[in-house]
């Protein structure tokens, strides 16, 4: 491998088995990128790996060709201490060894912005037969499970931009204004509102505003999915097909919820539970997936839900009597990188 260098290794330019290395990341089962599948073993399967427990680094690069790969090792440790040198702003050269190569994959699944110099623009090798195709990141144009993972991380690395919009929920610490959990109104994009005694346990949520979660935090886009939300987008959203009947947009945070319930009873796959420690004042924080639903909390705060069906809603669900001992369950039972 040409190593992270490319101008330090010009004879490698033209050579279709080189590679210039752009960036890197990991694939273990407390640290995988979410665009491949909710849990670990999906992430794997994406790829065409088995889930083993030592997990493996991801290398993008480009050929001397300019083709875009991604190399995958088994090399965990050498891609981890690549990347933290990065994110302190050091320079490293990550370049595995060929004998740690389990895999090279056509394509990256992952938007790269980066270019290696002196070289063609990145583009797709040409097809060998036999060869699979290749990867491609999610598209910025359409909402789908990828999405609305990647924008549930965008929320989990700007957690305190999200949290400061929902200004009716205490911060940790301060002291309630209102009888958080008690029975209030959970109101729908319509006229009709709900009074489901089973989420307001959970929050207090959009308590009789007309809208369909607090104020500043839904008809908007969660970062990092590619489009925008406006209010009558989010509004017809929530429309039942075809009955012109208004549908509660927390629907979908109730099944999340009930889902992570189970987990608490039957663990899920590796993966789809994880917890990380946050940057502010150590408080970890969680991020959990299930079918059609990603959900972002703090163990001593509130929780976000993003819904396959709502196309960039983040919907907030404050503390109530009973999201505490969930965050606390899922927070114990959460894989954590080492």
């Amino acid at each position: 491998m040409a190593g992270t260098d490319p101008s330090a290794d010009a004879e490698a330019v033209g050579d279709a088995d080189a590679l210039f290395v752009l960036t890197a990341a990991l694939l273990t089962p407390a640290r995988f990128p979410s665009v491949l599948g909710d849990d670990y073993p999906a992430a794997c399967a994406a790829l065409g790996l088995e889930p083993y427990a030592e997990g493996y680094g991801l290398v993008f690069g480009q050929d001397g060709l300019g083709a875009r790969w991604t190399v995958v090792v088994d090399d965990v440790s050498l891609v981890a201490v690549a990347i933290s040198s990065w994110d302190c702003g050091m320079a490293y050269d990550l370049s595995p060894a060929e004998h740690t190569v389990v895999a090279g994959l056509p394509g990256w699944p992952l938007a790269v912005v980066t270019r290696a110099p002196g070289v063609a623009a990145p583009h797709d090798p040409e097809p060998e037969e036999g060869d699979p195709a290749p990867l491609v990141p999610p598209s910025g144009d359409e909402w789908g499970p990828a999405q609305r993972r990647l924008g549930a991380d965008e929320v989990a690395l700007q957690w305190a931009t999200w949290r400061a919009q929902v200004s009716d929920v205490p911060a940790p610490g301060e002291q309630p204004t209102g009888p958080v959990g008690a029975a209030e109104p959970v109101t729908g994009t319509g006229t009709s509102t709900s009074t489901d005694p089973a989420l307001d346990t959970y929050a207090r949520v959009a308590p009789d505003t007309g809208e369909s979660v607090a104020p500043g935090v839904s008809a908007g886009t969660a970062p990092g999915t590619g489009g925008s939300v406006d209010r009558g987008q989010a509004e017809g959203a929530s429309l039942a097909p075809g009955s012109g009947a208004v549908r509660d947009p927390y629907d979908g945070v109730r099944r999340a919820l009930d889902d992570l319930r189970r987990y608490l009873v039957e663990p899920p796959p590796v993966g789809r539970v994880r917890s990380v420690a946050g940057a502010e004042g150590g408080v970890r924080t969680l991020r959990a997936d299930g079918p059609g639903w990603s959900l972002v909390a703090r163990a001593d705060d509130m929780a976000f839900v993003l819904l396959d069906e709502l196309p960039g809603e983040v919907l907030p669900v404050a503390r109530g009597a009973r999201l505490p001992a969930l965050l606390e369950g899922l927070d114990a039972m959460a894989v954590r990188p080492s």
